[in-house]
């Protein structure tokens, strides 16, 4: 019997510890995989973005700043708790950890959050124009509207503060002047809705361009709406 096992007995706490270690392994590759998906979609250039999971009821794994998404490792994440106190790791966490941890403290189903600065989303947010033109079905299931929060200086408490109204509501959100910021139940889903925005930025730019664009009338939005519930809000 080891020392360990000695000194802990038969506690079932054990096996808990080595498979929760084994989970955010598990995570800090994941991190890894969407951070890498986002450079290479063109979504993040440099250093920017970030990408955070929630660990439990007061932790959460980010990224490092300071740290080009294409090119990270998992022991270069960072664990915090929900006040932003690093708990872990040798680099210091994004420098818009606050954004995500609003996010997380007002929607107890997010599990997951990415910002990112997908070019033509981004240019509607410089623009000061929200995605919330109901012109496509599938968006209408998939993220609802996608609105336009004030522009705040990054890194700053007022950007958490200029989303608050919106994310109670909305799974995607503009920042003017700045970005996009998705969150779903775990990471895939958040990037998931991060590809969503941008794809729908580009129809509603096309669209704009051929000068005829359309909205679905109320009727059909409450088809859609009643498809977005019966899916759980995941698409399909």
């Amino acid at each position: 019997m080891s020392d360990l096992r000695k000194l802990l007995g038969d506690d079932p706490v054990l096996p808990f510890v080595k498979r929760a270690s084994g989970e955010e392994l598990q995570l800090r590759h994941e991190l890894v995989q969407y951070g890498r998906m986002l450079h290479t979609h063109g979504f993040v250039a440099a250093t920017d973005g970030n990408l955070s999971f929630r660990l439990d009821s007061n932790r959460v794994l980010a990224t490092p700043t300071g740290f080009s998404k294409g090119m990270l490792k998992p022991d270069d994440m960072v664990i915090v708790d929900m006040e932003g106190r690093k708990l872990s790791g040798v680099e210091n966490p994004t420098s818009e950890i606050a954004m995500h941890l609003t996010i997380y403290k007002m929607r107890p189903d997010v599990g997951a959050v990415v910002h990112a600065h997908p070019c033509t989303a981004t240019g509607f947010a410089a623009a000061g124009i929200a995605l919330d033109d109901p012109i496509c079905s599938e968006i209408v299931i998939t993220l609802g509207s996608v609105p336009l929060a004030p522009y705040a200086t990054t890194g700053t408490m007022e950007l958490s503060e200029s989303l608050i109204p919106y994310i109670p509501c909305h799974d995607a959100i503009l920042m003017a002047n700045h970005g996009v910021v998705t969150y779903g139940a775990d990471l895939r889903q958040a990037y998931m809705r991060m590809e969503a925005v941008e794809h729908y930025a580009k129809i509603v730019l096309v669209a704009r361009q051929l000068g005829c664009t359309r909205s679905l009338d109320s009727h059909e939005l409450v088809k859609l709406v009643a498809v977005r519930s019966r899916y759980g809000k995941n698409g399909h």
